[in-house]
């Protein structure tokens, strides 16, 4: 129990940080899977909300800026964990755990496109060239979801890191 407090936090943080960054290249790029999630919520929230354009490619909330926010919740992630093996106290904690409550913002907000919009849990549309994930996606959402919220109830609790030098 003693290693799963230790290093669990750890796997969940690196896990986070991966999924985030291995998504950066296709949205940063403009790859036309990215290109599709994103024109797709952008016509359900322009259609049903009356938000057209905020969600698409060049929008407030589309691929780039979505990118910067999870690469900066990788960041929050990655130092606060480094400074929390490094030091164990003080601004690496409320760095992680601010990471974690950003990417648990992210990661709510795509469950919900996944759900409750078009875009559906099977992503993809093979008449666009865009063969269906078989659920990939949103399997992956879901693992970052459960592993910031977990995150989050361990800072909460105080129960990560350790105290004292064990």
């Amino acid at each position: 129990m003693q290693m799963l407090r230790r290093y669990g936090p750890v796997v969940l943080t690196l896990w986070i940080a991966f999924v985030f960054v291995q998504s950066l290249v296709s949205k940063f790029a403009g790859a036309k899977e990215a290109i599709y999630i994103f024109t797709t919520i952008d016509q359900w929230a322009g259609e049903a909300l009356g938000l057209k354009g905020v969600f698409g490619p060049g929008g407030l909330l589309g691929p780039t800026t979505i990118g910067i926010l999870e690469l900066l919740a990788s960041l929050a992630l990655l130092l606060g964990l480094a400074l929390i093996l490094a030091v164990r106290r003080g601004p690496g904690e409320r760095l992680h755990r601010d990471g974690a409550l950003l990417a648990f913002a992210i990661i709510s907000a795509a469950l919900f496109f996944h759900l409750f919009t078009p875009l559906g849990i099977d992503v993809g549309d093979p008449a666009q060239g865009i063969p269906k994930d078989g659920g990939a996606l949103f399997g992956m959402a879901v693992s970052v979801w459960l592993s910031a919220f977990v995150l989050l109830w361990v800072h909460h609790r105080g129960i990560w890191p350790a105290d004292g030098g064990d």
